[in-house]
């Protein structure tokens, strides 16, 4: 009993960070694919009108239902000319000119991250990136 005592708050705390561990890393996976997703969607929807920019930021967030996107920073990189640096709803509808086929698109998606085991985070600063690059249609 005396051993079960000592070796339980142990155990506890590599179950309770292995847990902690898999959703961050479940996280980041979801915000690559979401991204990569945005990228696609960026690079296939050039056109007259719209804004690219909240083209992207929809792509991702119906890819990444489960990411409270509300904390999420987009770059979008169009032909070299930075378009938007925000969050949660980006716009960059005077930059359509510079989406025109072959050029590239960068999309750079950041998202908040918690570590948080028990009454202990390793990084309070935690971020989670997820870049692509494409080629416009």
């Amino acid at each position: 009993m005396t051993e079960f005592a000592l070796a339980l708050p142990v155990l506890l705390l590599v179950l309770v960070g292995t847990v902690v561990f898999g959703i961050a890393f479940n996280n980041y996976e979801t915000l690559t694919f979401a991204t990569n997703i945005g990228a696609q969607q960026l690079s296939i929807s050039r056109g007259p009108t719209g804004d690219p920019c909240a083209t992207t930021a929809s792509g991702v967030k119906n890819a990444a239902p489960f990411l409270n996107t509300t904390h999420t920073l987009y770059t979008i990189v169009l032909n070299g000319v930075t378009a938007t640096t925000a969050s949660a709803n980006p716009s960059c509808s005077s930059y359509q000119s510079d989406v025109g086929e072959g050029d590239t698109a960068t999309v750079t998606v950041t998202y908040p991250c918690s570590l948080q085991i028990l009454l202990f985070n390793p990084a309070p600063s935690c971020l989670l990136t997820a870049q692509t690059s494409v080629i416009i249609q």
